[in-house]
């Protein structure tokens, strides 16, 4: 059986995700028929159906599914090379260092600074995106390393933590639970959660203050419901006016609640609450010196700002 190709991979992707022939092949900007073919042929040479097909519907075998992870991954992979290949034969290198706002608990510049001291490494260029950006830049090859907050998906990357820092509960200034000290999930249970703007399913519990709570009292039927769901967020700016309308309540890391004060909002800190870890990332395939010296700037300048986390934590 011969290997399958990238072109393959891509037919195939489009059609898992439009689930639907006619649209993946005007997506691709090709004919229907070769694309039915392509992906006959693909399933011949596998020797399993990827698609069940009806005259109704198109829908993912088994098989399928674990192809379109791993094709995802594949291209991506092929994407990415190519990339870095062309940044790399590029007149003057530069490392590309990628993060969202706040998501380097107030690291990036001292970082920056111990990693222009290391040495004759290429200058770093830093691209500030929005949610779910600096690690797709670094899955497709535009961004070298990336300042990341857990949780993410770190198949094919290799990460190291830098900090952990605790979340705090953000409530509206006139919510009934404002005038206490601390708060425990259970004080929380029917508040709205705002949702982020492409956050994967994973994630969900994270940004809920699920995954890591106190459970209450051990019995499974006592277990927290989900949620309520409240606005779709893409931006702190943007939580901060939703919990200050009170349509929601939300879970904010401490450096970010330090940066954001505001007279119509409080924070408060939550017992059993699972805190919020910074970290550095980069390709698992890498072999950049520049790289290297980036994560060795990154882990020197987190060891001197640990103890500082744990005394505002308290």
């Amino acid at each position: 059986m011969s290997e399958l190709e990238v072109r393959e991979l891509r037919y195939f992707i489009a059609v898992a995700e439009e689930l639907n022939f006619s649209r993946a092949a005007q997506r691709l900007g090709m004919a229907q028929p070769p694309l039915s073919k392509a992906i006959a042929r693909m399933e011949s040479r596998l020797g399993v159906r990827l698609f069940e097909r009806t005259t109704r519907q198109v829908r993912l075998t088994d098989a399928g599914r674990v192809l379109l992870d791993q094709a995802r991954i594949a291209v991506d992979a092929v994407h990415a090379a190519a990339r870095r290949a062309r940044r790399a034969g590029q007149p003057t290198p530069r490392l590309v260092v990628a993060v969202k706002p706040g998501g380097d608990a107030g690291l990036l510049r001292e970082i920056l600074a111990g990693y222009r001291g290391t040495g004759s490494h290429p200058a770093p260029e830093v691209v500030v995106g929005g949610s779910g950006q600096p690690i797709a830049m670094l899955r497709d090859g535009r961004a070298d390393v990336a300042l990341l907050r857990s949780p993410f998906d770190g198949r094919g990357l290799d990460s190291q933590t830098l900090v952990v820092e605790p979340r705090l509960a953000v409530l509206p200034a006139a919510h009934r639970l404002a005038g206490r000290r601390r708060l425990r999930p259970a004080d929380l249970e029917g508040e709205p959660i705002p949702r982020w703007k492409g956050a994967a399913p994973s994630a969900t519990a994270y940004y809920a203050g699920r995954d890591g709570a106190e459970a209450g009292d051990g019995d499974p039927g006592s277990a927290p419901a989900d949620p309520p769901e409240g606005p779709l967020v893409a931006s702190v700016e943007q939580l901060l006016e939703v919990v200050a309308l009170g349509q929601a309540v939300a879970f904010l890391s401490l450096s970010t609640t330090e940066r954001h004060r505001r007279p119509d909002i409080v924070y408060r800190p939550v017992t059993g609450l699972s805190p919020s870890a910074v970290m550095v990332a980069w390709p698992e395939t890498s072999r950049s010196a520049a790289v290297a010296a980036f994560v060795r700037a990154a882990h020197d300048v987190a060891a001197h700002h640990r103890d500082r986390m744990t005394a505002l934590a308290h």
